[in-house]
């Protein structure tokens, strides 16, 4: 999508083997990360619902029409392989990490870190994270890290907010 009249980027290298790809309409291998309650009730709310195929495609139609939608891509090998998703824009960035082998890992806060330099690029003053729920501690502590400070308090979590200087 264009955001402020400016392209989308294809590819966002973070490093060698950190990468973020810019959503392609492929994602059924996705689906399986969205079909674990855990990762469910952490990105949609405690009374959240696996996701089936329609209702995935739905997701990723919204976010692509919000803002940039990228997949997080690692290399294994000589491949680089999806292991979850983010979109930016300037009144959320949503992030899932939906391969459980890679969470935890400090990934995160590398696309979190490569995606304010994209806020920068695109002339944000401020990004913003529309809600995290209250027992998301992980995205709480992501968020926080990378300089987010809480901006309010949703029904059931927190928004936080960045400026960009």
């Amino acid at each position: 999508m264009l955001i402020k009249n400016i392209s989308q980027i294809e590819v966002i290298n973070i490093d060698d083997t950190l990468r973020l790809r810019k959503f392609d309409y492929k994602y059924d291998f996705a689906l399986q990360w969205y079909q674990d309650e855990e990762l469910v009730r952490l990105v949609d709310g405690p009374y959240s619902e696996i996701y089936t195929l329609t209702k995935l495609k739905r997701m990723y139609e919204y976010l692509n029409n919000k803002g940039e939608l990228y997949f997080i891509e690692i290399k294994e090998g000589e491949d680089f392989v999806p292991i979850g998703d983010v979109t930016i824009w300037e009144d959320d960035i949503p992030i899932v990490i939906g391969n459980k082998k890679y969470q935890g890992q400090g990934i995160g806060k590398k696309v979190i870190a490569a995606l304010i330099e994209r806020g920068r690029e695109l002339g944000f003053q401020t990004m913003k994270v529309r809600e995290i729920y209250s027992y998301n501690i992980s995205s709480q502590k992501l968020f926080k890290s990378m300089g987010f400070i809480e901006s309010g308090q949703t029904p059931l979590g927190r928004s936080y907010c960045l400026q960009i200087d």
